[in-house]
């Protein structure tokens, strides 16, 4: 890894330690900020990649880990976490929340803990894929591994 990371590539590799993940930042070559970049460059499927989508969930910040391959119903999450509306947040509201801009949010390294979902389609493939902080960084990972380190509860998100 190169000596000067971004601080939020810190704060995220900080907390991969201490949830006792195995798995080491990558720093990719080119900017990843959507599923299929992303798994270009590390070469798996689209589905393999755990997009972090910030959502507002009545004022709250929720986190939704979802497989690449998904769209997130709204809707059903709105129902699944009991609340009136669920949306996309913007990107003050995602900054606020994680410390990190769209494009790059990590499930880890946030200011305060975020209430998590996690799509068990994720739990079809070995390994996942996931932003480290930055949109030159992911880091590998499984689908229960995300789950422990999170404290998140799996979910259909479509």
């Amino acid at each position: 890894m190169p000596e000067k990371l971004h601080p939020s590539v810190l704060k995220v590799s900080a907390a991969l330690r201490e949830a006792g993940v195995d798995g080491e930042v990558v720093v990719l070559t080119e900017s990843a900020p959507t599923a299929a970049t992303a798994a270009a460059q590390v070469g798996c499927e689209v589905g393999a990649i755990a997009n972090s989508l910030i959502f507002d969930a009545d004022g709250e910040p929720l986190l939704v880990l979802t497989s690449g391959a998904h769209r997130v119903d709204t809707g059903l999450i709105a129902r699944i976490v009991g609340v009136s509306k669920v949306k996309r947040a913007t990107p003050e509201f995602v900054k606020a929340a994680t410390g990190q801009t769209i494009g790059g949010v990590a499930p880890v390294g946030h200011p305060a803990p975020i209430r998590t979902l996690v799509d068990t389609w994720l739990g079809k493939h070995e390994t996942v894929w996931a932003a480290a902080g930055h949109s030159h960084t992911v880091f590998p990972t499984t689908f229960d591994e995300l789950v422990r380190m999170t404290g998140g509860t799996p979910v259909e998100v479509e």
